[in-house]
């Protein structure tokens, strides 16, 4: 059976230096080896990528993808590395930190991975405490001003599994912090692998951003312009219908071959991204590299897992000098894929060094720049900064649901152009109001590629539920809040926007598609009469609770139950509501007509037993409609 995953499938990274544990780390946590070639387990390094998944607690499901520290396989490393909600960086304790140690963090770090845990390996073969807690100082040391700044340090051995579940329970932590990619119904997925099954055709690897991938889907790989569809979607060597962004994605192709795919072609959605040869970008470098940043240079530039030669256009001055930051223009001899505030790296060719990177300003601009401008120099830096209304709808994307409360703390926007802003973001529908308040900073919101994304799991989930469970009226609201990991407040935003415009019903305790409504076969609906028909026969001595399950089954009674045909008054005893209200009104009538009621002459009117007497009477009470006076019932005037 296929399945389908609204959940993003998370993807974390290993980066550090050769030998310091990375492949071992992963199978200590995962029981997968990643290094797949015989070549990298025969010299027990990683030369390509690999890949591993595990399930940590909470049932979050992760895959890992294992990265090479050898400096010769820098390059497959930056392939890896694109797309990954979190990193491990991995540091042998016998060790320290190396100079790969270093160029990955610079790398990581030059990404703007958003979360990371420093692993600390080879534990058991220290036995000095004061020389790890060295270690530890210079971690911190070379972390300072980087995005692991204040990364945990998790001391662990892959050989003892010391610090194994330490390590887990951390992770846990970090990816509950990450919220889910958006889903901008436009995914794209750059090619890290591409090969071919026996039976099967074309299969492409890669992690999927920015939309989801169904089964069926027409698709276009870039920059070759190849029309295909998606044949089979798999996540961790099981099958799915359709895989959610921010998951790493196993895509079996009909209509093309393997040897028109390679890695760095992106995957994508018909029409929904353009090809380039020449984009705007702002450039850091590295404050400890060997060389400037030059105007014409050729560089190595990394984007997603693609690496292609780039000619380097400084705009502005005729270098960018280690610590500085700056604007240029990327020239490429063969188009490329990529959207604003894409990051990348570059390296210089020969000898090989990461000497910088940076994010995308403009994929498509208008023409090659003068250098020396005011007027692209002062564009470029509006770019750089945004226009507030692309800060304000990064800060509302970036938040999920939030309030305008917390908006303010995250834009750096007085509060007037924060309110006119808002209110062009959501007449143009950028952003949505999920529920107002009579105070517009406590207003809740969000952007429209989070609510669209939401309310589609929303009804993903409630159309599972209806499947599993169709003789219940709906799914219960907890069980839902839970599927989507939203705080009380939120939640309650979300659904009471989605019942205003009708794309869901509910009340208190449950909830359901409008068009759902609960209907019985002919098997079903014979067992309903012939129950209802044994209720009538003896209404007063009903088949206990037990036998009605045996006879209809534990779904239909619930809903017997929750639409009141049937009464529950005891754990075994049940009564057909008109009868239920017989008996009450009877006890109502008879108490204030006598003062008292006894369970003999209870069971006496109705002809019953004492044990269908007394779970009724016992009911009364506990709902507070009568009260027990020693062997008597009074009403209580409730």
């Amino acid at each position: 059976m296929k399945e389908t995953r609204e959940d993003s499938l998370r993807v974390i990274g290993t980066a550090g230096h050769v030998d310091h544990g990375k492949s071992t780390l992963v199978k200590a946590l995962t029981g997968i080896n990643p290094d797949r070639l015989r070549e990298e387990q025969e010299r027990e390094m990683t030369i390509e990528l690999g890949f591993a998944w595990m399930v940590l607690p909470g049932n979050i499901e992760v895959g890992i993808v294992d990265v090479p520290g050898h400096r010769d396989f820098i390059d497959n490393m930056l392939a890896g590395v694109g797309g990954i909600d979190a990193v491990i960086f991995v540091i042998a304790a016998d060790e320290g930190v190396m100079p790969q140690t270093r160029e990955h963090l610079a790398i990581i770090n030059l990404l703007q991975i958003p979360k990371g845990i420093i692993a600390l390996t080879k534990c058991d073969m220290v036995d000095d405490p004061a020389w790890l807690e060295l270690v530890e100082e210079d971690i911190r040391k070379t972390t300072h001003g980087t995005v692991l700044e204040s990364a945990a340090i998790i001391r662990v051995s892959a050989k003892t599994r010391e610090g194994i579940e330490d390590l887990q329970s951390e992770l846990v932590h970090l990816l509950q912090e990450i919220p889910q990619r958006p889903d901008f119904q436009r995914p794209r997925l750059s090619i890290d692998r591409a090969f071919s099954l026996t039976g099967f055709g074309t299969v492409v690897t890669g992690t999927l951003l920015d939309g989801t991938l169904h089964i069926g889907d027409e698709i276009v790989i870039l920059p070759q312009e190849l029309k295909a569809r998606v044949r089979g979607l798999q996540a961790h060597k099981r099958k799915m219908e359709s895989i959610p962004p921010g998951s790493r994605a196993a895509v079996n192709l009909t209509g093309i071959d393997m040897d028109q795919v390679g890695r760095g072609d992106v995957l994508a959605a018909p029409e929904k991204y353009q090809v380039t040869s020449r984009m705007d970008a702002q450039v850091s470098v590295l404050v400890d590299a060997t060389s400037s940043l030059k105007h014409d240079q050729e560089m190595k530039f990394y984007i997603g897992a693609k690496e292609t030669p780039t000619r380097i256009r400084v705009l502005g001055k005729d270098e960018i000098k280690p610590g500085e930051t700056g604007w240029v223009q990327l020239e490429f001899n063969k188009p490329i894929v990529a959207v604003r505030g894409d990051r990348f790296i570059l390296r210089r060719p020969s000898p090989g060094e990461t000497i910088g990177g940076g994010f995308i300003l403009d994929p498509h601009p208008n023409q090659r720049h003068k250098r020396f401008q005011q007027e692209v120099l002062e564009k470029l830096a509006i770019q750089a900064q945004g226009s507030p209304e692309d800060l304000l709808h990064q800060a509302v994307l970036k938040n999920g649901i939030t309030d305008v409360g917390k908006l303010k703390a995250g834009v750096k926007l007085d509060d007037e152009t924060i309110q006119s802003t808002l209110t062009r973001l959501i007449e143009n529908q950028r952003v949505i109001i999920l529920m107002d308040t009579e105070k517009p900073s406590d207003r809740i919101l969000a952007a429209n590629e989070v609510v669209q994304s939401l309310m589609k799991q929303v009804q993903q989930e409630l159309q599972q539920y209806h499947q599993i469970y169709s003789l219940r009226q709906g799914m219960p609201r907890e069980a839902l809040k839970s599927k989507l990991k939203l705080a009380q407040r939120e939640f309650f935003a979300l659904i009471s926007y989605m019942m205003r415009k009708n794309i869901i019903k509910g009340e208190t305790t449950w909830l359901a598609l409008p068009e759902f409504r609960i209907t019985l076969n002919s098997v079903q609906q014979q067992a309903f009469e012939k129950l209802l028909k044994q209720f009538a026969s003896a209404p007063y001595d009903p088949p206990g609770v037990k036998e009605c399950m045996q006879q209809v089954g534990g779904e239909m009674l619930n809903l017997l139950l929750e639409n009141g045909t049937l009464i529950k008054v005891s754990e075994d005893v049940a009564f057909r509501a008109d009868h239920y209200k017989a008996m009450r009104d009877w006890v109502e009538r008879t108490i204030q007509n006598e003062g008292s009621l006894t369970v003999a002459s209870f069971r006496d009117h109705f002809q019953t037993s004492r044990k269908y007497a007394l779970a009724m009477l016992e009911h009364l009470d506990s709902i507070g409609f009568t009260q027990r006076v020693g062997d008597v019932r009074r009403l209580t005037g409730k």
